[in-house]
């Protein structure tokens, strides 16, 4: 178990080292929770442009409570899990309706806002609200562990909340001490993770400050910690997707609202790989009549549990004769160019194919 002594090492360590971050000059509520919310499962270097326009355009809670579902999703669009970022405008309106636009620093109320956990909680209450509590995520879940030589899995909810009770109890202990600060505690560790403690390859244990107390260093065995239960196997989904061009644009539609990509726009497709053969039939059962098709180049995108393996085919087809562009019964619809310009975000996962859409 670490000591207090061991928490001001850590300290001095992250004062004198740390990485000069947009989101570490503030300790606003809501500047925090905006960089904690993009930080998650992405890297560091992508959240910075992402970060810097986010906060330029929605600079308060109000503002981005005011905001348009559409209009968040293309200034998030390339970050991906845009789940996030729906929860985000969810959250900032309840925090405008129900606790007069200012961001809360509790982590107890932290907790009931959409799309915040124990982790979130703890990052917002600790680093803006001076409030004693851990911010437990997957950096800190691997320093402890290769600090302590823990060999529970980490993929066992029982697990981390024991070690959130450990992390709570020495912090209660190096409250006491001098110069102290919880939001620097998180801070340094999430950053001993992120630039010392790593996950992939050897960790950089000449550079860390609690080597001499790491279970793991003295062991030898670093890289055998956290434990981790065996990954389930992702499931393959092959998918054809048509690009379909007409002189009133390009075809699109729009995925349902819950689910994989929810609400997210895409562009029409079929299960399996379909010969060209298939994939001309299956435009024509569309409506639609294709005067050239082409095979495109495939393409794979990688979801947490799913893979997609695509193949494609860029259409050319007639005219669409109805005016509104729209076609109901395939949810499909068509956008020129300078609508696409202006607002049709498309998903990550169609990053090959948007050379044909933009």
């Amino acid at each position: 178990m670490l000591k207090a002594k061991d928490v001001r090492k850590l300290l001095d360590w992250y004062r004198e080292e740390k990485r000069d971050l947009p989101w570490r000059r503030t300790r606003d509520a809501y500047s925090v929770w905006v960089s904690e919310i993009m930080l998650q499962q992405t890297r560091v270097e992508a959240v910075k442009p992402y970060y810097a326009a986010f906060m330029k355009k929605y600079p308060n809670v109000k503002k981005l409570s005011e905001a348009q579902e559409d209009e968040l999703i293309r200034i998030w669009e390339g970050l991906g899990y845009y789940s996030r970022v729906r929860n985000m405008h969810k959250a900032a309106m309840e925090v405008t309706v129900n606790h007069g636009g200012l961001f809360p620093v509790s982590y107890e109320v932290l907790k009931t806002l959409p799309g915040i956990g124990d982790y979130t909680a703890g990052a917002i209450a600790s680093i803006a609200g001076g409030q004693n509590v851990p911010a437990v995520d997957g950096n800190v879940l691997r320093v402890y562990t290769r600090l302590c030589a823990d060999d529970e899995e980490i993929s066992n909810p029982k697990t981390v909340k024991r070690i959130r009770e450990e992390l709570l109890a020495l912090m209660a202990k190096a409250e006491k001490e001098e110069d102290y600060s919880p939001g620097d505690f998180n801070s340094a560790m999430m950053e001993l993770g992120a630039t010392v403690c790593l996950p992939n390859g050897e960790p950089k244990c000449e550079n860390c400050p609690l080597r001499k107390v790491c279970q793991a260093h003295k062991q030898g065995n670093m890289t055998e910690y956290p434990k981790k239960a065996p990954s389930k196997k992702r499931k393959i989904e092959q998918r054809t997707v048509f690009i379909m061009e007409s002189t009133d644009g390009i075809a699109l539609r729009k995925r349902p609202a819950k689910g994989l990509l929810a609400g997210m726009y895409e562009f029409p497709a079929s299960a399996g790989h379909l010969s060209k053969k298939e994939a001309t039939d299956y435009i024509k059962s569309l409506g639609y009549h294709p005067v050239t098709i082409k095979r495109i180049e495939d393409a794979k995108h990688i979801f947490s549990h799913i893979e997609w393996h695509m193949r494609a085919y860029l259409v050319r087809i007639d005219a669409i004769l109805d005016p509104a562009k729209k076609d109901e019964k395939n949810a499909i619809f068509f956008v020129t160019q300078k609508e696409r310009k202006e607002g049709f975000a498309l998903p990550s996962a169609f990053a090959a194919y948007k050379k044909y859409f933009f």
